[in-house]
């Protein structure tokens, strides 16, 4: 796997809550690897039946699941690693398996406190749109795992973007897109909200909303424009557009989503404790 392979046949993703189902469900989706060469695990497996029923092994044994899988990527709250990874290391194929975490704030350093340094171990941090292959995926590996970078390309660059990144940039990541996909969530539900006000119904208004938000990120991604360039573009002189702007912003708009990023940055960066 690691000396210049990148085909993945096997996968294991130990958690199967909402990440790691989405995950899971972005490989199928994908067509990048059969839902039945994907195992997924969960203490409680009966909380997987979904995942059965679309075709994914689901199994409480994370030896088992590991058994013969290429990449290993692992889904548990941070709180949880310490007890995950004791049960898993004197498994793990230092020669052909990539582990890949996606816990917020466990650094490659503390995963190779239980893995050891032959393993490449590399960081992860998607978002729940991951599942139709619209992730914003940060990825962080160590001097030690550069070789397997490539790798978890190929995992990630299948279910939406990837970017490769210093791990000291993990927690910021994590508050941009994987918090991130919650507060534009929210800015959509609010704009929807804003539809009812004037006059559509909700469902109509949420499928304005939902395009429009779809339409405006198509045009930042397709152009590589500042967004100020193209909001630009619908603002005139006296215009409504920009009525509506400055009043979002004397309501304090902007700023609030900063503060929000910076909050969940925050909260992010002290949700593991390193162990010594």
């Amino acid at each position: 796997m690691t000396g210049g392979k990148t085909r993945i046949d096997r996968v294991a993703i130990l958690g199967g809550g909402n990440l790691g189902g989405a995950i899971a469900r972005g490989f199928a989706a994908s067509g990048f690897v059969e839902a039945g060469n994907v195992a997924v695990t969960r203490r409680r497996v009966e909380l997987l039946e979904d995942l059965a029923a679309e075709g994914f092994r689901t199994l409480s044994d994370n030896r088992e699941a590991i058994d013969g899988a290429d990449v290993v990527i692992l889904c548990v709250q941070p709180q949880q690693m310490e007890d995950l990874l004791e049960g898993v290391a004197p498994t793990l194929d230092t020669r052909k398996q990539v582990v890949i975490s996606t816990a917020t704030g466990v650094a490659i350093a503390d995963i190779r406190r239980w893995v050891g340094s032959e393993i490449p171990v590399l960081r992860a941090m998607p978002n729940l749109g991951i599942a139709i292959g619209e992730s914003m995926t940060c990825l962080a590996a160590d001097e030690a795992s550069t070789e397997a970078v490539p790798v978890a390309r190929t995992v990630f660059d299948v279910m939406g973007s990837t970017l490769l990144i210093r791990e000291d940039q993990m927690t910021s990541a994590t508050a941009l897109c994987a918090c991130g996909i919650a507060f534009f969530l929210r800015a959509i539900r609010a704009a929807s909200q804003g539809g009812i006000e004037i006059g559509f119904h909700a469902e109509e208004a949420l499928q304005l909303a939902s395009q429009t938000a779809k339409g405006a990120a198509a045009l930042l991604l397709s152009n590589r424009n500042h967004p100020e360039m193209e909001i630009d573009k619908v603002t005139t002189p006296q215009g409504c557009t920009i009525s509506g702007l400055n009043e979002m912003e004397n309501r304090g708009f902007s700023s609030a989503m900063v503060r929000g990023i910076i909050r969940s940055a925050d909260k992010a960066g002290g949700l593991y404790q390193s162990v010594e």
